[in-house]
């Protein structure tokens, strides 16, 4: 069997881990938080290589990733494409790049996500819309999902709970609802779970052909039942793997989808075949 693409993973080098989370107060008080400040340890590209080959994962998108501190209005993530594309080129067939959407940006942050895809090869964007508190059907991100759709490429958005201190508004599901009807080519990707929202979520995964639901950073023994079931039923064509390492480590959390009984169709679509399809590999 193929192995698994995960389509949010954070930057995961030595500078990646330090320059995200280590030097973060939020990001590093959230991990505390959880009890995994261990997971917080970066890999030079090479290993990192073989400990997705020693887990069974053969693809990783990595975001540019651009996360707003509510409380201060200032950019705590502010990785660029050319950090990104620099670990991308260094692994070309397994890592990949996630344009990181900035509202702020408003045309020029447009401009960007069209050259991060056309020169540097990235395959969608991503959003995360808490610490800008621009919710994800803002007008202000219209224009970032029109491109998205003429270039063909998806976009990765957290929604549900945020678990650092900034309001959750911003990425309620239902918000989805009217931004999926404007732009039915759009292939969005509502990650992690839509927690606590998942029913609101899955029932506008079942909806929307152009909407699926990633499972990133919700560990699988901890996923909501209602989640299970969709995917192993209804669902499973709508439903993709995602690790948001370091917060979920790909081995770990792999064992536990095997730990879900999971119809063997089922599971090869959540862990690698949807992503293919939604990503054109």
């Amino acid at each position: 069997m193929p192995g698994a693409i995960d389509y949010w993973c954070n930057l995961f080098t030595p500078g990646g881990i330090q320059k995200l989370f280590l030097d973060q107060p939020e990001l590093r008080k959230a991990f505390e938080w959880l009890n995994i400040f261990d997971h917080l340890k970066g890999y030079p590209v090479e290993e990192f290589t073989k400990l997705m080959d020693a887990a069974g994962v053969e693809k990783v998108f990595v975001p540019a990733a651009k996360m707003a501190s509510w409380e201060k209005k200032v950019l705590q993530w502010d990785l660029s494409v050319e950090e990104v594309a620099e670990v991308c080129q260094k692994a070309p067939k397994r890592i990949h790049g996630l344009f990181g959407i900035n509202p702020w940006n408003r045309m020029e942050g447009v401009r960007a996500l069209e050259r991060a895809v056309k020169d540097h090869g990235f395959v969608g964007a991503h959003y995360h819309p808490y610490g800008f508190d621009v919710p994800v059907s803002d007008a202000a991100l219209y224009p970032f999902y029109a491109k998205c759709v003429e270039l063909n490429v998806p976009v990765v958005m957290q929604i549900g709970h945020s678990a650092e201190f900034m309001p959750n508004e911003a990425g309620r599901p239902l918000l989805l609802d009217r931004v999926a009807l404007y732009f039915p080519e759009l292939k969005i990707i509502a990650a992690h779970t839509g927690w606590p929202w998942v029913e609101e979520l899955l029932a506008l995964a079942w909806k929307h052909p152009n909407l699926y639901v990633g499972t990133s950073a919700h560990a699988p023994k901890y996923w909501d039942p209602k989640l299970v079931a969709f995917i192993n039923s209804r669902g499973q064509d709508k439903t993709l793997y995602g690790s948001d390492h370091p917060v979920l480590l790909h081995k770990e959390s792999l064992a536990q989808i095997d730990g879900l009984n999971l119809k063997p169709a089922a599971r090869e679509k959540l862990l690698y075949k949807n992503a293919q399809r939604v990503f054109g590999f």
